[in-house]
C-alpha cells in the first residue's frame, strides 16, 4: 500500500491536524477485539510546538492496513530523502581542479544527487589510482597519468605494465577541463626577456613527483631545447610550499600550470613587480613542439593575451606575441570515475555540472578559459594514445544538453 492510500485511510478515520504527512504509526491489539493506532504527527498550532498522538477503536484488520501503509510512506520518504554518499580527490585550494571538483560536490549536494566528501592538496597521481582501484569515487585526473598507468610507465613503473593497463581501464570521464597552460615566471628585476635565459638558473618546476613536473620540464624543452640537471637545474617542492618559494628569492624563476589570472602570480607580485612569458608561436609550432603539445595528457593552450587578466596590471607583465595571442603547453583534465559507477549516478552527477557551467565560470576569473565543455577530441586532448572513454551516464548527459562528442571517447 502506498503514500496515498495511507493518507486516504488516515484522513478517513478523522486523524487530522497534521502539517504533514504523519511520520510514525503503530498499532497494537489490547484485547476484547480492540486495536489501537497511534499516529505521531506535528499539530497545526504554530504556539504549541508539541505533537499529538490520536488512538481510535477500530478492526485489527484495518490497523494493520493503516500500518503498512505508514510503513510504506516512511519507506518512501527515506529513500527520497537518502543521499549517495562519494569520495573525491582534488589539488590544492584555488587550483583549477579545485574548483571544478569542488563546484561538482556543491551542486551535488544542492541537486540531492550525492554527498561528496572531498579531499584537496591530494597528489592526483596517487588518486587517480585509487579511483581505478576503487577506493574513491571522483579524481581530478591530468589525462597524461591514465596513459602512463596503461603502459606501466612513470610514477607507475612498479605496477608493471599488464596491471597498469588493467586498472586503466576501470577510468570512465565525466567531463573534460584544463588547468591553462604552463609559463615561466619570474621577477621583473631578473631581467630575462624569455625562457633561453634559464640557463644555467635554478628554476622551481614542479612538486617531486607527478605530471606538473614532466610537464613542466616538457614546457622548458619546447622553449629552449635544455634538459632538467643539465642545462639548468630543477627545484621541487610540495604544492603547499609554493607560495613561500615565490617570495623568498631561493630560485630564480618558476615553470608551472597557471590559469590566468591566477592568484600565485598575485603572491609573488607583493615581493616585486613579476613577468611571466608565454610560448613564442615559433616554439610552439616547431617539431619539438607538435610532438610534446599532441602527446597524452597534453594540448596546445591558446587565448587573447588581453583576456588573460593583466592587460591594465601595473604589477604583472604577461608577454604574448605579436600577434596578440598567448600560447604555451597545456595540461588537459577530466574528473574520472570507475566504470562500475552506475549509469544514472553519472548522468545525475554530469547533467548537474552542465546545467550550472555558468556559475561554475563566474567562481574565477580564469575559468572561462580553462576548456570546459570542451568536446574537440585535439584540444581536450581524448582518443589517440589516451586510454580514458566517457562513462555512458555522462555521454547521455552531454548529448541531452546538445553536445556533441567525439565518436573515438565512447566506449564501444
Amino acid at each position: 500500500m502506498g503514500a496515498r492510500e495511507a493518507q486516504r485511510l488516515i484522513e478517513e478515520d478523522g486523524i487530522k491536524g497534521f502539517t504533514s504527512t504523519p511520520i510514525c504509526l503503530t498499532h497494537a491489539d489490547v484485547g476484547h477485539g480492540i486495536s489501537v493506532y497511534g499516529v505521531l504527527g506535528m499539530t497545526i498550532s504554530e504556539n504549541s510546538g508539541l505533537t499529538r498522538f490520536t488512538t481510535r477503536k477500530t478492526g485489527m484488520k484495518r490497523a494493520t492496513s493503516i500500518g503498512l501503509a505508514c510503513a510504506a510512506v516512511l519507506a518512501a520518504a527515506t529513500t527520497a530523502n537518502a543521499q549517495v554518499k562519494l569520495t573525491a580527490a582534488t589539488s590544492s585550494k584555488n587550483s583549477v581542479p579545485w574548483y571544478v571538483t569542488g563546484h561538482t560536490a556543491e551542486v551535488a549536494a544542492a541537486k540531492g544527487v550525492a554527498n561528496i566528501q572531498m579531499a584537496e592538496g591530494q597528489t592526483l597521481t596517487k588518486t587517480v589510482q585509487a579511483v581505478a582501484e576503487g577506493k574513491t569515487d571522483i579524481s581530478g585526473a591530468p589525462l597524461v597519468l591514465p596513459f602512463l598507468l596503461s603502459k606501466g610507465l612513470g610514477p607507475y613503473a612498479a605496477l608493471g605494465k599488464e596491471k597498469g593497463a588493467e586498472l586503466a581501464s576501470n577510468l570512465r570521464a565525466l567531463y573534460p577541463y584544463n588547468v591553462g597552460g604552463y609559463f615561466m615566471m619570474a621577477f621583473q628585476s631578473k631581467g630575462y626577456q624569455g625562457w633561453k635565459d634559464l640557463e644555467g638558473k635554478n628554476v622551481w618546476n614542479g612538486p617531486p613527483a607527478g605530471a606538473a613536473l614532466v610537464n613542466a620540464r616538457q614546457a622548458i624543452t619546447i622553449n629552449t631545447g635544455m634538459s632538467d640537471g643539465k642545462q639548468y637545474k630543477g627545484t621541487q617542492t610540495n604544492w603547499d610550499a609554493v607560495n613561500t618559494k615565490l617570495v623568498d628569492g631561493s630560485v630564480d624563476a618558476f615553470v608551472l600550470p597557471l590559469a590566468l589570472p591566477h592568484a600565485r602570480a598575485t603572491v609573488m607580485s607583493s615581493a616585486g613587480k613579476v613577468v611571466i612569458f608565454c610560448t613564442p608561436k615559433e616554439a610552439a609550432d616547431s617539431p619539438v613542439g607538435k610532438k610534446i603539445m599532441s602527446a597524452p595528457g597534453n594540448i596546445l593552450f591558446e587565448a587573447q593575451t588581453d583576456q588573460l587578466g593583466y592587460a591594465n596590471n601595473p604589477d604583472v607583465k604577461l608577454v604574448g606575441d605579436a600577434d596578440g595571442k598567448c600560447r604555451t603547453l597545456g595540461s588537459a583534465f577530466a574528473d574520472v570515475v570507475h566504470k562500475d559507477m552506475s549509469f544514472d549516478l553519472a548522468k545525475k552527477l554530469t547533467a548537474a555540472h552542465i546545467a550550472t557551467l555558468k556559475e561554475l565560470k563566474a567562481k574565477s576569473p580564469a575559468l572561462p578559459n580553462v576548456g570546459l565543455a570542451e568536446m574537440n577530441a585535439a584540444r581536450s586532448s581524448f582518443c589517440d594514445a589516451n586510454p580514458v572513454k566517457y562513462h555512458p551516464g555522462a555521454v547521455a548527459a552531454w548529448k541531452e544538453a546538445g553536445y556533441t562528442l567525439p565518436a573515438c571517447a565512447l566506449v564501444q
